[in-house]
């Protein structure tokens, strides 16, 4: 394993056993949410990746080193961090280990570290994408470059719906990555259960995906997996009412004169203000939900795989 890399003995054990491990990125902690609730959120999802048999890994940048699991004192630090939190993206990892700054992990950059570590399952809320208006701003989520190079399996609620779905996902195609729906037909809008966009393929149960990524990675093609995992029913939004706050969001964003990776923590804020806190609490429960989903998936790949995956980093 890299000297870069710090797991917990608890991550490092199941790791070495072929034992379940989902990996949980950190913005989401340090610029997703307000404290506390981030906090509280991060406690849940990893007490939901328990309950389900596997260990959770958080992953992070602290004093120089990717930290691969967090103890409570580290959740801590990021949940009250605020602006002196790094956002790390692929670009910004070496910056942050090489000046022991406290950073954060976005997909791009906890896909990077889990490969590393030989973690094939991670878990996030949305992916970020090609961002409305892209055609003139070029504005486009290194999420999407990532997933076409790191063999790790996403489980999301799809992109963040304040993205382009339909450019998103022409990307993702170009790419040569699977978008495999999980339980549906159509690639679902984060906050809403449906987009009107046809995912490249449905599973119906956490099997058939375990074997497509394990048949996908033995034949030696490189790069991930996005598992669209639509938010619980109970928890959705309107998807019309949606847009018009996101339509609100984006006025303000460029009103502000709002750029680069400020965008997307900005334009959930400004979402939790319009809509009155329902989008933070929907955001909330289709992340746990993924978590869910994504230890029940690290269970079914570790049970297929007679040996853990090792970064090709590594």
């Amino acid at each position: 394993m890299h000297d870069r890399l710090l797991p917990t003995p608890e991550v490092a054990a199941a790791l070495a056993e072929g034992r379940p491990v989902v990996a949980l990125e950190s913005t989401v902690i340090s610029h997703g949410m307000p404290y506390p609730k981030n906090l509280e959120t991060a406690m849940a999802l990893e007490d939901a990746v328990r309950a389900e048999g596997a260990v959770p890994a958080t992953i992070a940048v602290l004093d120089g080193r990717i930290r691969v699991g967090l103890d409570s004192e580290a959740l801590e630090r990021l949940a009250k961090g605020g602006t002196g939190v790094m956002k790390l993206s692929r670009r910004d990892l070496p910056v942050a280990l090489a000046t022991g700054a406290l950073g954060a992990t976005t997909v791009a950059a906890t896909m990077i570290a889990a490969r590393l570590a030989g973690i094939a399952v991670f878990a996030t809320g949305g992916l970020g994408g090609v961002h409305r208006g892209a055609e003139t701003s070029f504005d486009v989520s290194a999420d999407l470059d990532e997933l076409a190079r790191t063999s790790v399996c996403v489980v999301c609620a799809g992109a963040k719906s304040i993205l382009d779905l339909p450019k998103t996902l022409e990307v993702l195609e170009t790419r040569g990555v699977p978008v495999l729906g999980l339980g549906t037909d159509e690639f679902p809008a984060f906050y809403s259960r449906n987009s009107g966009l046809p995912v490249s393929h449905r599973c119906d149960n956490i099997d058939e995906v375990a074997a497509i990524l394990r048949a996908k990675w033995e034949l030696g093609l490189e790069g991930g997996v996005v598992l669209a995992n639509p938010i619980p029913e109970a928890d959705a939004l309107d998807g019309e009412a949606m847009e018009k706050a996101i339509a609100q969001a984006l006025k303000d964003a460029e009103h502000h004169g709002i750029t680069g990776k400020s965008v997307t923590p900005f334009l959930l804020a400004a979402l939790e203000r319009i809509t009155g806190g329902r989008s933070l609490t929907a955001n909330m429960a289709l992340i746990r939900n993924n978590a869910v989903t994504a230890a029940r998936l690290a269970a079914a790949y570790a049970a297929r795989t007679p040996s853990p995956v090792i970064g090709r980093y590594a």
